[in-house]
């Protein structure tokens, strides 16, 4: 009996053993032994991450994931989920990036570690066109705001003392403005100003703008295992910046460069 004990004691010690040495491998090392690397995106916010008359996914985020494992010497896989299934499965090891126009915040700091910023944004109010009463953010309070869930402008609006509806996709926010369901709703101002220029207004505006750009960034599992992972990634954003690629892609996908503030 006493030979079972200590014999089941070393297995479940090996067990152990085995878990510790998985969990604690290197997140670059991995990635590029796979030869592989797993981006998670939208795949329905134009111009950042969309699918074109082909119905290939393409955009903005779409060729920078790409030019990043390119530097790192992998290949990408492409994962489309909702914006926070991005993160849960980031969390759940599903996932080695979310590239997805993801704005850096205090909140997602504390829980995620993010590249440096390889792009900036505004954030812009859009409601009725005949709706005058939201001229500034502080005029969200005691309005109803829709917004993506889980997006920094869900909580932006709550922030500023407004009611929230969630839904999945941009056009859906758009809609719920406009058939009454909703005050206004916040996003970005590329994705806005290109769907205004795509598909019209349809009797909606832009009524405020932010006044400072937000860091946009990639986060990755905050742990000790990303830190060459931040690293390289962090290393091939400073030479696609350098080499003009960033510059490039900004132009091709919003008509501007986005990637310098």
């Amino acid at each position: 009996m006493k030979k079972i004990f200590l014999s089941l004691m070393a297995l479940s010690m090996m067990l152990l053993t085995g878990c510790s040495n998985s969990s604690s491998k290197d997140a670059l090392a991995t990635i590029q032994e796979k030869g592989e690397i797993v981006v998670a995106m939208e795949g329905q916010w134009q111009p950042w991450t969309y699918h074109n008359e082909d119905d290939e996914l393409v955009g903005f985020d779409t060729e920078v994931a790409a030019a990043i494992a390119d530097k790192l010497g992998v290949k990408v896989k492409y994962v489309e989920a909702n914006f926070d299934a991005c993160f849960a499965g980031l969390d759940n090891g599903s996932y080695d990036l979310v590239v997805n126009g993801v704005d850096w915040t205090e909140e997602r700091a504390e829980k995620y570690t993010f590249s440096e910023p390889y792009c900036y944004e505004y954030t812009v109010i859009v409601t009725k066109e005949d709706d005058n009463s939201i001229q500034s953010f502080e005029d969200l309070k005691g309005k109803t705001t829709v917004n993506s869930v889980g997006s920094t402008y869900e909580q932006i609006a709550e922030d500023y003392g407004a009611t929230i509806k969630s839904v999945p996709k941009l056009a859906e926010t758009l809609a719920a403005v406009k058939n009454g369901e909703a005050d206004a709703t916040l996003n970005s101002a590329s994705s806005i100003n290109d769907y205004f220029n795509t598909k019209g207004n349809d009797g909606l505006k832009i009524a405020c703008k932010s006044e400072e750009a937000t860091n946009i960034v990639i986060p990755m599992v905050k742990s000790d295992n990303t830190k060459t992972l931040k690293e390289a990634i962090d290393q091939a954003i400073d030479e696609l910046r350098e080499d003009g690629t960033l510059k490039k892609l900004s132009i091709k996908y919003f008509g501007t460069d986005m990637t310098e503030k």
